[in-house]
């Protein structure tokens, strides 16, 4: 996997890779991540792949993210209810 690009905000790490004749879109907010993978074919290269990154986008990322913390601390709360 090749990294092909960077892209700047304040809040996320966002990061495009180039595998297997996809573009992958990576989305870090602290120790979560979100992929999104679109083919070579169903854009018009590495500006479409940018474009599509639209605040619009992130907002939505941001819901996903908080789901995504509350799942994993009712995990932890599970795993040690366990014990």
């Amino acid at each position: 996997m090749r990294l092909v690009k960077d892209i700047p905000h304040r809040r996320y790490k966002i990061q495009v890779f180039n595998y297997n004749a996809k573009y992958i879109v990576k989305i870090e907010l602290g120790q979560f991540e979100q992929t999104f993978k679109i083919g070579e074919t169903d854009v018009d290269g590495l500006d479409d792949v940018e474009n599509m990154v639209t605040e619009e986008l992130l907002s939505n990322a941001l819901k996903r993210f908080v789901e995504m913390r509350a799942d994993w601390e009712k995990g932890f709360k599970e795993k040690n209810n366990k014990r």
